[in-house]
């Protein structure tokens, strides 16, 4: 069957995936800052600015997207009560033993490689940034699912960086 007339187009679906990230609370550059507090350690040169670049990067691919999109809808449909039981109740509470939210954002971050996996590990228990702030479940505000997305787009936009600043030494040892 030929879906072609249903067909989203990804430049719609780049711009919901933002759209639904600035309605919760967070913007491009506070996944940056997470991103430079990983990254900086490695490269004295890296700026803010390169770690923008490299979130934008990282919300280009439909996995991600798709990821971000699915799991802000399940959080704002928990805020609103309108998930059934015992799902609305494990999601509102954020219920320790329920991995589905990491194992969300973990399809994400297999894409970018173990430096992302053990990035994203590194993030999901200090709570870094606004990872801390969406965690806190201080306020109404379901975040069950965003906090851990969040960390996945930094884990992988870090190992972006990471391999970026490999691939920029090699070359220019290949030049010498």
């Amino acid at each position: 069957m030929n879906n072609k007339k249903n067909r989203i187009s990804s430049e719609a679906v780049s711009q919901a995936t933002k759209e639904a990230l600035k309605r919760r609370g967070v913007k491009i550059e506070d996944i940056a800052e997470i991103v430079y507090e990983m990254q900086a350690p490695y490269n004295e040169e890296l700026k803010i600015e390169h770690c923008m670049h490299s979130v934008e990067r990282v919300l280009r691919k439909r996995e991600v997207q798709h990821s971000i999109l699915v799991g802000i809808e399940l959080d704002e449909l928990a805020e609103k009560k309108m998930l059934s039981q015992p799902l609305q109740s494990i999601i509102e509470s954020d219920e320790g033993l329920f991995g589905v939210d990491e194992t969300l954002a973990l399809g994400s971050v297999l894409t970018y490689g173990s430096i992302a996996l053990t990035t994203y590990g590194h993030l999901d228990k200090k709570k870094i940034g606004i990872i801390k702030k969406l965690d806190s479940k201080a306020g109404n505000g379901v975040h069950t699912f965003l906090d851990d997305l969040v960390g996945s787009i930094a884990a992988c936009a870090a190992s972006r960086i990471a391999h970026k600043m490999r691939d920029i030494e090699e070359e220019s040892e290949i030049s010498l």
